[in-house]
């Protein structure tokens, strides 16, 4: 009787994590990520299932599953390597530890601008970026922009580098992203994005760094009562595809996904612009006192971590590569 219990579990699970379904000419693929269904980029997701849906003809089927339903970012990325997930959407930080190039993108103040970044997303480096990824069994289809990160504290706002000293900051789990805030003063703690809320309450750390509409949709700023504009890194969202399932797409339903994923991150573009000035207001609403300080020092405080990339030509050579792109 346990075998057969064992059994049937193991193929009610087979079914729950089956990354592509055919059923009668109906392509089902399954789209699992981390943010909160209010989330800009959740919501170009969804964009992105209709227009698939639009283009196929009803034969190409997305179901977003928000909010860590299937699982943390680590362990999305883990099902889609062994095809048992069809797609997700993580930071590009989390994507350190498959292609190192991704660690450019924490590197701070890479990007000149907002123009500048689109440039890069949009263009030749950026397809290189999202193809990096393709031997670790999962293609990259687009970017997300996830705007620029600054720190939000608990006691004090952080006006120079010098106020980060004998802070602990929550980073994402990345090394570059430990670095960044070990450079500037501040002691990089890092911490999975659902403890954080719970970490900053209990004093586990200070403060954190993240983009407006993330400090907002958190419920973060209940916590840190001050959020500095420093703008020290734009670290874009990526999404990814399964390759085993790519692959087993034709190539007229492979052209519907790449085309739905890049009319939706041109979609959550817009969708981003409102969504930070909504919740940078919201927040100040509620109390949170914005302040925007000088970004020079911060600029020469991490200078240094550019020219520690000599060593690691591969990684050296995009960093050129992304200045050079005008």
């Amino acid at each position: 009787m346990n075998y057969i219990l064992r059994g049937v579990l193991i193929s009610v699970m087979l079914v729950a994590f089956s990354a592509c379904v055919t059923v009668s000419d109906v392509k089902k693929i399954k789209l699992g990520h981390a943010l909160d269904q209010s989330h800009p980029v959740h919501k170009a997701m969804m964009f992105l299932a209709e227009r698939a849906a639009e283009k196929s003809g009803g034969k190409l089927q997305i179901s977003v599953y928000p909010s860590q339903q299937l699982g943390t970012e680590r362990e999305l990325l883990e099902l889609l390597q062994i095809g048992s997930l069809g797609m997700t959407k993580v930071s590009s930080s989390v994507l350190e530890g498959f292609t190192p190039i991704f660690k450019v993108f924490s590197l701070p103040y890479i990007f000149r601008d907002d123009e500048h970044k689109f440039k890069v997303f949009e263009g030749e480096v950026g397809q290189e970026f999202l193809l990096s990824t393709e031997k670790f069994w999962m293609r990259g289809l687009c970017f997300y922009d996830a705007g620029s990160r600054s720190f939000y504290t608990k006691s004090k706002p952080v006006i120079t580098p010098e106020d980060l000293t004998g802070m602990k900051i929550r980073t994402q789990e990345s090394a570059t992203s430990v670095k960044l805030v070990n450079a500037l003063g501040g002691s990089a703690t890092p911490i999975a994005w659902g403890e954080l809320y719970t970490a900053l309450q209990q004093g586990v750390v200070d403060g954190a760094e993240n983009n407006p509409p993330s400090f907002y949709i958190s419920h973060h700023y209940e916590v840190c009562k001050y959020f500095s504009i420093d703008e020290h890194t734009s670290v874009p969202d990526v999404l990814l595809i399964s390759t085993e399932v790519w692959e087993d797409l034709t190539p007229q339903e492979q052209k519907w996904i790449q085309e739905s994923a890049t009319e939706s991150y041109e979609y959550q573009k817009v969708l981003w612009l409102q969504s930070t000035a909504e919740a940078l207001e919201a927040v100040k609403k509620a109390g949170v006192k914005v302040v925007y300080p000088d970004k020079a020092p911060f600029v020469a405080k991490v200078q240094d971590l550019l020219e520690e990339f000599k060593s690691e030509p591969e990684v050296y050579d995009v960093i050129m590569k992304i200045k050079g792109v005008k």
